[in-house]
């Protein structure tokens, strides 16, 4: 079987890249592009948050059945369902589900708040060396006295922690299970994963030989995946994020949601193929 083409990455609208696809059973480095470059990537970092929780879980210093608030927290729009819902509290277990499936700006806000920001960038320097974090909490609006993004992070520390939660050693397999759990129902195959023809709204079993487990971060001018891909042959961890001038963000939209679908086929064929 001939290798497979090398994704296109579009350098139109001032696009910078940082991108980076692991076999992670061999940990042979299938693609990489400024891997290491910091960039914007907005909800992605809200990971290290499920980390923390998952932690907690396992070590038993949280109750799974816990109730939170949203009450305590001022609201926040955008993306999630717990602000459509009439429900005001929720258990702990069900609020990581949230942020998994469609990265619940709201529920997220809860979960920070409960488990607090200092101790989830402590996780993130753990298991991201290169400088990848969770800045701040959600914000409507983001004003100069804010971290001037919520968070950021390079495609290598990503790659890193996805083939970590797949089958590393930093985490104990049930903190794993968990993040992995939670990540398995996400909604969002709008960008690399678009490649994969999965159901968006249930692909948490496997499907064409295939389970995906992954986040993703929108921004103005502002795209990312992340995740692992589980195939018929090989088991490829990929990090796809890209920043481009927010005053060209409608125009290079398009250009950069090709290019990263262009990541995806490329992840897609590596884990169809023998290794």
């Amino acid at each position: 079987m001939d290798d497979p083409r090398p994704p296109a990455l579009t350098a139109a609208h001032g696009a910078r890249w940082s991108v980076d696809v692991l076999e992670v059973t061999s940990h042979g480095r299938l693609f990489s592009a400024s891997p290491e470059r910091i960039l914007s990537t907005a909800s992605i970092g809200k990971v290290f948050a499920l980390v923390e929780l998952a932690t907690r879980l396992e070590t038993g210093r949280i109750d799974p059945g816990v109730m939170l608030s949203r009450l305590t927290v001022p609201p926040v729009g955008d993306s999630g369902l717990w602000r459509h819902l009439s429900v005001d509290e929720l258990p702990v277990l069900d609020i990581a589900t949230l942020i998994g499936a469609v990265s619940d700006n709201l529920a997220t806000n809860v979960l920070i708040e409960a488990l607090g920001l200092v101790e989830v960038q402590t996780v993130a320097s753990r298991l991201a060396p290169g400088g990848s974090t969770l800045h701040d909490i959600v914000r409507d609006d983001r004003r100069a006295s804010h971290p001037p993004m919520l968070s950021s992070g390079c495609a290598r520390d990503w790659v890193r922690l996805f083939a970590e939660l797949h089958s590393g050693q930093m985490l104990s397999a049930g903190e794993r299970d968990r993040v992995m759990g939670w990540l398995a129902n996400g909604m969002d195959l709008s960008m690399a994963s678009s490649a994969f023809l999965l159901d968006p709204l249930a692909h948490d079993r496997r499907d064409m030989g295939l389970r995906f487990f992954g986040k993703t971060g929108t921004d103005i001018g502002v795209r990312g995946e992340v995740g692992v891909v589980l195939g018929p042959e090989s088991v490829v961890a990929f990090a796809a994020l890209v920043n481009w001038d927010p005053l060209e963000d409608e125009e290079g939209r398009g250009a950069v949601l090709t290019s990263l679908r262009s990541i995806g086929e490329f992840v897609l064929a590596c884990a169809r193929a023998p290794r």
